[in-house]
């Protein structure tokens, strides 16, 4: 029997709670996961994260392919031994990354043909390659191989790629027989009724949760909610929701009320080395020079290894030397205001009272104060 399984434990009108049982531990829902895309959130080791109360961490099989490559990890023992992690770990299958990062990419009826991001190398994966090297290296959660494609793009493009997607869903299940769960990605665009189909075929396949992908890739933010919200509502109750790389707080605070069990994103470990620090009431760039001489720390409300020990004229004075010490005490905070955020949204839907929740976080419908940095 597999060592995998989603409890749904309390639907509210304001979002869901629950958890996962996999082979490396239960971990509470919602959920966030900081991204460590090559096997490391950056700056941080595996023992901060589980002071800061990580749960389950991302990384990206399409990466770890490239480099260090899979014999290497299945050599030294698997991927929870390798990144000396002993917790739940997620891998994204690398769809968007093949498509977004590669140097040249072609569909063929079989899989995917690409050139290396790193050295302009010539690969070609199948669907089953992917998921035989996640199971290879032992993960938690592995990711169907998905074809997500840039927007804008018109309803024909989209809708190939669904048939991609749906083909390579079904042949990468057929290889999955490991401990753990394997989720299918909903791809569609901004198009309702291709989102249905894809997700209507995905539940016919029977995975063990479902991803919401290829959104917040140019979209306006009122269509990318229509489509979560639209999306969730196909999906089965009693199996985890995964909305995939879109993590700003107010969207994950949008996307728990929508029904998302599931969240990761690069911002707060990508702002903390851009200098870039997460409050209550928005963010805060450290580097500029009102905080030259300023002796308070980033939050005195905040209860973080940084928080409780520097003040916002050491942080700036770090950052603008290019000390590492910088990159890892910005990124201490800013995970742990994650972190603080999913055990209040938690503590929210326990109560079934998203108020204090709400004035708790001043500042965080303010949308451009995050996305206009994430190219940075």
């Amino acid at each position: 029997m597999k060592n995998f399984k989603f409890c749904l434990e309390k639907t509210t009108k304001w979002g869901r709670l629950g958890w996962l049982e996999t082979p490396h531990g239960r971990v509470k829902t919602p959920v966030f996961m900081p991204v460590g895309t090559h096997g490391a959130v950056k700056a941080l080791s595996p023992k901060d994260l589980e002071w800061l109360g990580a749960e389950m961490v991302l990384s990206n099989v399409y990466h770890l392919y490239l480099r260090p490559g899979i014999d290497l990890i299945v050599h030294l023992g698997g991927i929870h031994r390798f990144m000396g992690w002993n917790k739940p770990i997620l891998t994204d299958s690398g769809g968007y990354q093949i498509f977004s990062l590669s140097k040249f990419v072609r569909i063929k009826e079989d899989g995917v043909e690409f050139r290396s991001y790193i050295d302009g190398s010539l690969h070609f994966l199948t669907p089953e390659d992917v998921i035989s090297m996640q199971k290879a290296i032992g993960v938690d959660i592995a990711m169907s191989l998905d074809y997500c494609v840039p927007y804008p793009s018109d309803k024909e493009t989209v809708e190939k790629a669904v048939s991609v997607t749906l083909n390579w869903a079904k042949r990468g299940k057929t290889v999955w027989d490991k401990e753990g769960g394997l989720f299918g990605i909903v791809q569609g665009g901004v198009f309702l009724d291709l989102r249905r189909r894809c997700a209507e075929e995905l539940l016919e396949m029977e995975f063990d949760g479902y991803a919401i992908g290829g959104l917040s890739v140019g979209e306006e933010k009122e269509q990318t909610w229509e489509v979560v919200e639209f999306t969730c509502q196909l999906l089965p109750e009693d199996k985890p929701r995964y909305l995939m790389g879109m993590g700003t707080p107010q969207d994950i605070i949008e996307g728990v009320k929508r029904g998302v069990d599931i969240f990761d994103c690069v911002l707060p470990t990508r702002f903390a080395r851009t200098g870039y620090l997460f409050t209550r009431w928005g963010k805060m760039a450290i580097k500029h020079a009102k905080y030259a001489r300023d002796p308070n720390p980033i939050d005195p409300t905040c209860e973080c290894y940084t928080c409780r020990n520097f003040s916002r004229a050491y942080l700036r004075h770090l950052f603008l030397s290019r000390e590492l010490l910088a990159y890892y005490l910005n990124t201490i905070h800013n995970l742990y205001f994650y972190f603080t955020l999913i055990r209040k949204i938690r503590q929210a839907l326990e109560m079934e009272d998203m108020k204090e929740l709400e004035s708790y976080f001043i500042n965080m419908d303010e949308e451009e104060n995050f996305e206009d940095l994430v190219g940075d």
